[in-house]
C-alpha cells in the first residue's frame, strides 16, 4: 500500500467521523448530511480499492486516472449545492408566508384595537 493510499483512508475515516461527530450532536441534521456520508464512504471506497479509479476512468473515457477523482469531487459539490438550494428555497417561501401571515396579524390587531 502506498503512502498516498494511507493518507487518503485516514482523510476519508477522519472526514466520515467528523460527520457522524456533527450528527450526534445535533449540529446537522440527517437529512442534510445524507450526502456528505455516501460521497465520504465514496472516497473511502475509492482510497480502498486504488485499482477502481483506474478501471472505471477507462470505462468513462479518462486517460489520466487521477481526474477522475477530479470529477468524482466535482460532482460531489454540485449534488451538495443542489441539496442547499432546494433547502434554501424551501426556507424562503416558509418565511415570505410566515411574513404575509404577521403582516396579516397585525392588520387585524390594529383593525380591533381602533374599534
Amino acid at each position: 500500500m502506498e503512502k498516498i493510499q494511507i493518507i487518503s483512508i485516514i482523510g476519508s475515516v477522519l472526514f466520515l467521523f467528523f460527520i457522524v461527530e456533527l450528527i450526534k450532536r445535533c449540529l446537522i441534521k440527517e437529512a442534510y448530511s445524507i450526502l456528505w456520508l455516501f460521497f465520504g464512504g465514496l472516497f473511502l471506497f475509492i482510497s480502498l480499492w486504488k485499482d477502481g479509479v483506474d478501471w472505471f476512468a477507462k470505462i468513462v473515457g479518462i486517460y489520466y486516472p487521477p481526474a477522475m477523482l477530479l470529477l468524482f469531487l466535482i460532482i460531489a459539490v454540485i449534488f451538495v449545492l443542489i441539496q442547499f438550494s432546494v433547502v434554501v428555497s424551501k426556507q424562503s417561501d416558509q418565511i415570505r408566508k410566515l411574513a404575509q401571515e404577521v403582516a396579516l396579524l397585525k392588520s387585524q390587531q390594529t383593525k380591533e384595537n381602533d374599534h
